[in-house]
């Protein structure tokens, strides 16, 4: 995960807070069902703290609960190569939807 974070950590600064309200958000139910037809191979991509699959693979859950995690930090990290990722081609608008479900496992405020 300690990659994963570094990489939104980087999105974070680079766009700032103003692009992430800006930022239009998908289907968070569309994205689960995609999720787990193309992502639950090495994640965990449910709501509990179950580990993923893979070791190396982060939790939807985990990735969600990183602080300050936005939709724009997502889709640059979802967008960006990963040395232990397959690269997933996804159409835009399932990318919004799969961030979307993401940022609904986020804890409520």
């Amino acid at each position: 995960m300690g990659r994963f974070a570094g990489l939104a950590a980087a999105a974070l600064l680079l766009v700032g807070p103003t692009a992430a309200l800006s930022q239009e958000i998908g289907r968070p139910e569309a994205g689960r069902a995609l999720a787990e037809r193309v992502c639950a191979e090495c994640h965990a991509v449910g709501r509990d703290r179950r580990p993923s699959p893979n070791r190396n693979a982060p939790s939807f859950q985990a990735i969600a609960e990183i602080p300050g995690m936005t939709a724009v930090a997502l889709n640059a990290a979802l967008q960006t190569s990963h040395e232990t990722m397959p690269n997933v081609l996804l159409k835009e608008g399932e990318l919004a939807d799969i961030v979307a479900y993401i940022l609904s496992l986020q804890p409520r405020q």
